[in-house]
């Protein structure tokens, strides 16, 4: 019986198959292929030579083409491509890719033009009624990225994850899901890196090995089956195609990249100008401070409790005084108020603009200000709307604007958030106009009202640039806001935590984003603070933050040596503000992170080219740029030794100017200084470090010049002094520098000042390019201080333009030589012998 049932089951298997091939077919495409097979119908497109699009559906109908993430004109780009199509297999090239699929399985196979498999079906595509999942092979070498902040290590091998955006206070190393939902990650092997962006808004999730070793997969509960892919090679070119697909983020205020304090909450104005006062007395340099909800009446978004904020406009003018900006919580949830001359109820209800049940009437949940509705976000003239609620706020002068509880996050729910049949109504150009529920809507609610609050601050003030702070989003976020990691908690294991969680929200899109400084839920050690207020200072946002009912957490709580360590870093991180804003400015023209894993600037920093991330003694690393590595401890807390790996032996140290010596691994390491910089660069290399509360190892790459300023105790000052170059002698020894005013958007019509800067060591010194100043900004310099390390003149002859010039050459301890110049912004070729 059974070998009967085995030879019927074979027979069967064998018709289904040959139906299908009899029912597949293939048609060219101008820019790729569709196939079909049986009710199955696959549609594979190339956007550019290193970019495609899959796109797959049963039935008749092809999915309606929009997206909330991908921008139009990537969703519609084209290249040609040449077909290549026989009888088993149908394809086509471009100049960077290979493609084939398999006319009968729809399993499809990308190469690159040398033949190396990038990526590949495992197995068909698994329908199960409405959800999806699609499998890809996954080679024990290759490692995975992205998917924004979600927590654990930075890798995402042997893990699996759920995109479904999450109120998760108090969030774990193990949590999952939390804020944002990302459906995107970078594959990397063997020194060469792919995308995968899956676009598609329903609850979503990963794996990456964790079901099947071989295996990788992703899928959705509903909704398309619309994925891009794409090759980089370098990660560097898979980011940035990822931000010509999604978009870049616009380029912030200055002020946003300054000190920012906050917490939950300041309760009345005395005590904001209290905190504001205390910053400029203890010279702690500051730009922002924060106001949570209990700033507001009754915890009502749009609305001031004027007995605790008597005079709101006149404090923010007090603080404007003190060079200090003020950003102001903004809940998307509106009290449910009528009769009670609420303006953001009133007008909501007149204009139609709150979330419905699925019988017609509003939908209403409780949360901070009681029972509440819901701004329906994604009909335009919704989130018109919602800018004008700023028009006050904006009018008395705030600066900034935060959007926090937007996954969104309910109280009475025993979801946490909206039930998944609440009603959305599409209002969009470039979507058909129709309802949706909220299971489709929910990973991009939070988005849209970061993008409401953007578009709406730009409407009230188009010469001002907005700064937006939002808790949840999706991909393509970026473009509207900044973002931090949420409610984390006050231990040594967050603090290790938010390194990892911002290098993947760097390669996922945001560039510019944070960590409480600090833990927000929970009372740190006054050692934790400082530690953390060390490491945040090397990060985008810097924005100290705790809950309610906590200790203080202002730099100067715990006592003079704490506050005195906090306050060094604090200056070195405005110092740094030149080196900063120009990486802010390129990651708004490329999408390129501010802060970075090793692996995106050095992919082949090891042997067999694994990430050099993953290896112990680089596991707590990040690169801010391109040329400064800081090296934390792996486990905070613990008092032993640590290694600190190089992916390269070309390094000094940031804070004594000295040569960190070469010692390849696995050799026994040590702390020295090399005087030869001649060694080669290209080597890992290591050195162990005694942990000290005062110290935080910062190493600059050799070959860097580093942009730095005078100490000033706010990014409204203007710098007094030279600008200093600090040059660390390398090869291909390069820096760049970006100022404007830090405020409008006059940058966009040339009101920008840029600048170049090169040197190269020669037989008979050394030679140092400065550009001349592009762009109309003024600089607020006249001089130039260049410090040089890692070389030495042997006669101290100068020479500016060929010309020989009197200037003195001052030798600054062991490590450097100084030389002041005039910089009249024509540029110069400086000869140092």
């Amino acid at each position: 019986m059974r070998l009967k049932c085995t030879f019927f089951t074979i027979f069967i298997v064998s018709l289904a198959y040959q139906c299908a091939h009899a029912a597949s077919s293939v048609s060219p495409l101008p820019n790729g292929i569709a196939v079909s097979s049986a009710n199955l119908h696959e549609e594979i497109t190339a956007l550019r030579d290193d970019v495609l699009r899959i796109r797959m559906w049963r039935g008749d109908a092809m999915p309606e083409d929009a997206s909330w993430a991908v921008l139009a004109t990537a969703r519609h780009a084209s290249v040609s491509v040449v077909q290549e199509n026989d009888g088993d297999h149908a394809g086509f090239r471009t100049s960077a890719l290979d493609v084939q699929v398999n006319p009968q399985t729809l399993e499809l196979t990308v190469r690159d033009t040398e033949g190396n498999v990038l990526q590949q079906d495992a197995r068909p595509v698994r329908f199960d009624g409405d959800a999806f999942r699609i499998y890809k092979t996954s080679p024990r070498d290759e490692h995975y990225f992205g998917l924004g902040d979600k927590t654990g290590p930075l890798d995402r091998r042997n893990a699996a994850f759920t995109l479904w955006n999450t109120d998760a206070y108090r969030f774990q190393e193990s949590t999952d899901p939390i804020y944002k939902s990302i459906p995107y990650f970078m594959a990397f092997r063997a020194g060469k890196a792919t995308g995968t962006l899956l676009d598609n808004t329903w609850r979503s999730s990963f794996d990456f090995g964790k079901e099947s070793e071989s295996a990788y997969s992703f899928g959705a509960a509903d909704g398309p089956v619309d994925y891009y892919f794409f090759y980089g090679p370098s990660p560097k070119q898979v980011v940035e195609t990822y931000a010509w697909l999604t978009g870049l983020p616009p380029l912030p205020p200055l002020w946003s990249f300054g000190f920012q304090q906050s917490r939950y909450s300041y309760m009345t104005q005395a005590r904001v100008l209290e905190v504001a006062d205390r910053f400029r007395k203890d010279h702690i340099p500051a730009d922002a401070i924060y106001l949570d909800i209990d700033y507001q009446q009754n915890d009502r978004p749009f609305t001031v409790n004027t007995m605790t904020f008597p005079d709101f406009k006149g404090m923010i003018a007090q603080l404007k005084a003190e060079d200090l900006h003020l950003v102001l919580i903004t809940d998307l949830h509106i009290a449910n108020l009528p009769n009670a001359h609420y303006a953001p109820y009133d007008s909501g209800m007149a204009g139609d603009h709150f979330v419905k049940n699925p019988d017609g009437s509003v939908y209403t949940a409780k949360v901070w200000p009681g029972p509440s509705v819901f701004p329906d976000f994604t009909q335009q003239q919704t989130r018109a709307w919602w800018g004008t609620l700023y028009c006050a706020f904006v009018g008395d002068g705030a600066a900034g604007f935060w959007n926090d509880m937007n996954e969104p996050s309910i109280f009475d729910s025993p979801t946490a958030t909206m039930p998944e049949d609440v009603v959305h109504r599409i209002d969009e150009p470039g979507f058909q106009k129709r309802t949706a529920t909220h299971a489709e809507i929910h990973n991009v609610y939070g988005m849209e009202n970061a993008r409401a609050t953007f578009e709406g601050l730009h409407a009230l003030d188009p010469d001002v640039r907005p700064f937006v702070l939002t808790r949840a989003s999706y991909a393509g976020g970026q473009r509207y806001a900044a973002t931090w990691t949420g409610d984390n908690s006050s231990s040594w294991n967050h603090l290790r935590l938010a390194t990892p969680m911002l290098e993947n929200l760097g390669l996922s899109g945001f560039a510019f984003s944070g960590a409480d400084v600090g833990g927000f839920a929970g009372s740190p050690a006054q050692e934790l603070l400082t530690k953390w207020i060390e490491v945040a200072s090397f990060q985008p946002i810097d924005r100290d933050h705790t809950e309610k009912g906590t200790a203080d957490q202002e730099p100067w709580v715990g006592g003079a040596e704490q506050e005195n360590i906090r306050r060094h870093f604090i200056e070195t991180r405005y110092r740094l503000m030149p080196y900063i804003y120009t990486l802010a400015e390129e990651a708004s023209r490329s999408g390129l992170p501010m802060v970075r894993p090793l692996f995106l600037e050095f992919p082949d920093a090891t042997p067999d080219k694994h990430p050099i991330d993953l290896d112990a003694g680089a596991a707590s690393e990040f690169l801010l740029g391109p040329d400064l590595l800081i090296a934390p401890q792996p486990y905070p807390d613990e008092l032993d030794d640590y290694q600190v790996e190089f992916p390269t032996s070309g390094w000094y140290d940031f804070w004594t100017g000295q040569r960190v010596q070469a010692h390849s691994l696995p050799q026994p390491v040590t702390v020295a200084v090399d005087p030869d910089p001649s060694k080669d660069e290209k080597q890992p290399v290591a050195i162990r470090v005694t942990p000290q509360l005062d110290r935080l190892p910062v190493f600059v790459r050799a070959g860097s010049i580093i942009p730095m300023a005078p100490l000033v105790e706010s990014t409204n000052e203007i710098p007094h002094g030279p600008l200093t170059l600090r040059i660390y002698a390398g090869d291909a020894c390069t820096g760049t520098l970006y100022q404007d005013d830090g405020k409008s958007f006059a940058y966009k019509h040339g009101a920008f000042l840029r600048m170049k800067f090169s040197c190269q060591i020669t037989q008979d010194g050394l030679r140092l390019n400065i550009s001349a100043h592009e762009g109309s900004y003024p600089a607020w310099w006249k001089e130039i201080h260049a410090e040089f390390y890692g070389w030495t003149p042997k006669d101290g002859i100068v020479k500016i333009n060929s010309k020989k010039v009197p200037m003195n050459l001052k030798r600054l301890g062991k490590s450097s030589t100084d030389l002041l110049m005039p910089d009249n912004g024509t540029g110069a070729e400086v000869e140092i012998r």
